[in-house]
């Protein structure tokens, strides 16, 4: 954990920039990044953009919420630029063509300006409001903490269909025997992380497209990270992409480069620092 965060004696001081050691001025750097990777997400990426920027205000967040385009054909970029020329906390960045959602969480996360950095479905299936308990486990001394669907099943609000229960549990189970990850949910796309742990691991990641969320943990375990499971409110949305049979086929042959990487070293490479003064906003 950084050494500011370690001075701040809660999560919401750390947002405001308030902590102590800190001469009580504002940080220079937001305290908070947000990433929202979107494809073609034209017709969910203005609402959720409206609750983000309501609660990061509500909260008094200091905070940037980075939009990573995919390549989209759509209007998403367009409505983005459109939504933050009046909202400043707002800034769109494009991918070089459709790349995957790993891609596209790693390229908005290391080009973030947060000491704390989290990514979030465009479809907000777990409320924004629930980082308070991703970020509250920061504070508490997590380097990372994943959301959770299955820690407290009761605050799944919309529940998945059961055949995507049932292969997503099959996936879960096949993750945790295969790459030993100890967690109930490894696919919620709802994760946060400090500064320092995530650009370790996501300059580490090689995965790109849905199989990315398992790489990230298994590279933070390795790395020797600490990782708190928070459980959060979730309600399925039916406009989900993923498909479990093509895309649960190519996640089980990630799962394999996960293990041959391993094998090779390739998460063992020292990581350089990416300083913020060399980022473009």
């Amino acid at each position: 954990m950084s050494p500011e965060t370690a001075l701040c004696t809660t999560a919401s001081d750390f947002a405001r920039g308030l902590c102590p050691g800190m001469a009580c001025a504002r940080m220079p750097y937001p305290a908070y990044s947000i990433v929202i990777p979107a494809y073609n997400e034209a017709a969910r990426i203005g609402n959720a953009l409206q609750q983000v920027v309501a609660c990061v205000r509500e909260r008094g967040w200091n905070a940037e919420v980075v939009v990573v385009d995919d390549g989209s054909r759509d209007q998403t970029a367009a409505i983005v630029r459109a939504f933050a020329k009046d909202n400043p906390e707002v800034r769109l960045l494009q991918n070089p063509g459709n790349h995957g959602k790993g891609y596209s969480v790693r390229n908005g996360i290391l080009h973030s300006f947060g000491e704390v950095v989290m990514f979030t479905d465009a479809d907000l299936s777990a409320p924004i409001e629930e980082a308070d308990g991703l970020l509250s486990a920061i504070a508490a001394g997590a380097d990372i903490a994943i959301g959770s669907r299955w820690l407290e099943r009761t605050r799944q609000t919309i529940r998945q269909p059961l055949y995507r229960q049932f292969f997503g549990r099959c996936f879960n189970g096949v993750t945790r025997a295969v790459m030993g990850l100890p967690y109930a949910d490894t696919q919620c796309g709802f994760k946060a992380f400090t500064r320092a742990a995530a650009q370790t691991v996501f300059q580490l990641q090689t995965i790109d497209r849905w199989g990315f969320d398992p790489e990230i943990l298994f590279i933070a375990r390795k790395r020797g990270y600490r990782i708190d499971e928070v459980a959060v409110s979730w309600a399925h949305d039916e406009r989900t992409r993923i498909s479990y049979l093509k895309d649960g086929t190519r996640m089980l042959q990630d799962i394999a480069i996960v293990r041959w990487n391993a094998l090779l070293g390739r998460y063992n490479k020292q990581v350089e620092r990416i300083h913020r003064a060399g980022l473009v906003k």
